[in-house]
């Protein structure tokens, strides 16, 4: 820590303790677990187990387990919205709320969002698919 305060110092910069996380990465949970207090110029910085990063939940282990499991909910959640816009016998036509080929007004506006600069995984495509069906029209 000594390395980043001279590094401050010398750069005339401030490190904002009120938004600034500690957190451990370690494969080993005990060493994971362990208790860390870190401190800039005598103030404490909060220990977080899976701190939030540009958008990305970081655990332990870079695993991006918990992040994932974030935006599959928030997907799981839109896909829901768009098959309620989407009824059978009401509802937006394909057009507008195709997904395939080319995405359409709904799903460019609602699941791309929380889509975009993730990483690809199985988990966040298993909710899509059955939303796939009612906005392409039940084909």
């Amino acid at each position: 820590m000594g390395t980043l305060v001279a590094y401050l110092r010398r750069w005339r910069l401030q490190l904002s303790v009120g938004k600034s996380v500690a957190a451990a990465y370690h494969l080993s949970t005990r060493e994971a677990r362990r208790e860390l207090e870190v401190r800039v110029d005598n103030k404490c910085l909060e220990v977080q187990q899976a701190p939030k990063y540009l958008g990305v939940r970081l655990d332990r282990t870079l695993s991006f387990k918990q992040h994932l499991e974030e935006v599959k909910a928030k997907v799981t959640s839109r896909v829901a919205l768009i098959r309620r816009l989407t009824g059978t016998t009401w509802g937006a036509s394909a057009k507008i709320a195709n997904i395939h080929p080319s995405p359409g007004l709904l799903c460019s506006g609602i699941l791309r969002p929380s889509l975009e600069q993730k990483p690809s995984c199985e988990k966040v495509e298993v909710p899509i698919e059955p939303g796939e069906e009612e906005v392409n029209g039940g084909e």
